[in-house]
């Protein structure tokens, strides 16, 4: 497993051309798709835009591309599921 050599990394170039740098988090299925959690890799963590980025992963042309979710019940359904993930992988790690 590639986390144990640290945290994944992807840069995704937004609608507009700019790139980012985003560390993965997860990978969740939800009503048959892919989503996955990232965080920005090159913001301060004090900004206020600072958070928990989720995108879905869709296939276009053979080709995996990640998508926003423009669902808000969706997108409200797949984050309550990426933290009860991610909170229970912190306990499993236990003291």
């Amino acid at each position: 497993m590639s986390e144990a050599f640290g945290p994944d990394f992807v840069s995704v170039t937004d609608d507009e051309g700019n790139e980012f740098e985003l560390e993965h988090l997860g990978t969740l299925e939800y009503k048959g798709s892919t989503y996955m959690a990232f965080l920005p890799a090159d913001m301060d963590e004090e900004d206020e835009d600072y958070g928990m980025i989720l995108l879905r992963v869709v296939e276009e042309n053979g080709e995996e591309l990640l998508a926003d979710i423009d669902d808000e019940q969706e997108l409200s359904a797949v984050y309550d599921l990426f933290m009860e993930q991610l909170f229970s992988e912190e306990d499993d790690g236990g003291a």
